[in-house]
């Protein structure tokens, strides 16, 4: 099952604020994420908050093409020592 994104703030440096359909939310830190040809335009600030939500591809996209698999931000942000370690849940 692939997890729905329901909403992506932006926090400070490179890191967001992810909520999805179950109630799993969270923050990520994508600063060691940037790198590769396709991410490493993302380590300029600006081009890094120009992130949107993608609901048809239930990911974050960034104009220049570069996008993030929702199963990788739902597993940083449930996963201990992953993202910035603050994944919370709704459930129990």
């Amino acid at each position: 099952m692939i997890p729905k994104l329901e909403s992506a703030q932006y926090v400070a440096g490179y890191r967001i604020y992810l909520r999805f359909a179950d109630g799993r939310h969270g923050e990520i830190d994508l600063a060691q994420e940037l790198w590769g040809e396709v991410f490493e335009p993302l380590r300029d600030p600006a081009l890094f908050r120009g992130f949107s939500l993608n609901r048809e591809l239930n990911t974050i996209t960034w104009p220049t093409g570069a996008d993030l698999a929702p199963e990788f931000l739902y597993s940083a942000i449930c996963s201990p020592g992953a993202g910035t370690g603050e994944g919370h849940s709704a459930i129990g």
